[in-house]
């Protein structure tokens, strides 16, 4: 991110403290000093919460913030902050249930087969998961809080 030319973005993102920021397409093109590409003002994929190979997306997420209510004829965009999600903790892990870990993986921006990867299980374990069909391990429940942490999935200790 460092060097990028969205950089000033994030840095203005990190610095509201508020949940939710709107900004015309004007207002980020005099943040960045530069002008958004023609994709951003027609293209809604532009403004995908994706965390690989788009470095605008990389600014707002790594400040914290999804893009939603992307408005193309008024050219503005709400920046949101994602709920923090309750964790309940049962000792040193987090029990992990299926809305949380669907609520990671797509705050990641992974689909099920790259989350699978990531974590070294199969892609239908993922799915099952998700699905409640059963929880993972104690040691996947250990894997998934860390890999939380390390994105900076926000959550609530509630022990």
């Amino acid at each position: 991110m460092e060097g990028s030319k969205y950089q000033p973005l994030l840095e203005f993102l990190r610095d509201s403290n508020q949940d939710e920021v709107t900004l015309s397409f004007a207002e980020i093109e005099a943040l960045i000093n530069n002008i958004l590409p023609d994709s951003a003002r027609t293209k809604r994929a532009w403004w995908s919460n994706r965390s690989k190979g788009a470095l605008q997306a990389s600014a707002w997420m790594e400040a914290g913030y999804r893009a939603e209510d992307i408005d193309l004829e008024q050219e503005r965009v709400t920046f949101r902050k994602p709920p923090k999600t309750q964790v309940p903790r049962v000792s040193d892990t987090g029990v992990w249930n299926s809305e949380l870990i669907k609520a990671l993986r797509l705050h990641i921006g992974l689909t099920q087969a790259e989350f699978a990867k990531q974590l070294g299980v199969r892609q239908q374990t993922v799915s099952e998961w998700e699905n409640g069909v059963y929880e993972p391990t104690r040691s996947k429940s250990k894997h998934l809080e860390l890999v939380a942490q390390t994105v900076g999935f926000a959550y609530e200790d509630m022990s």
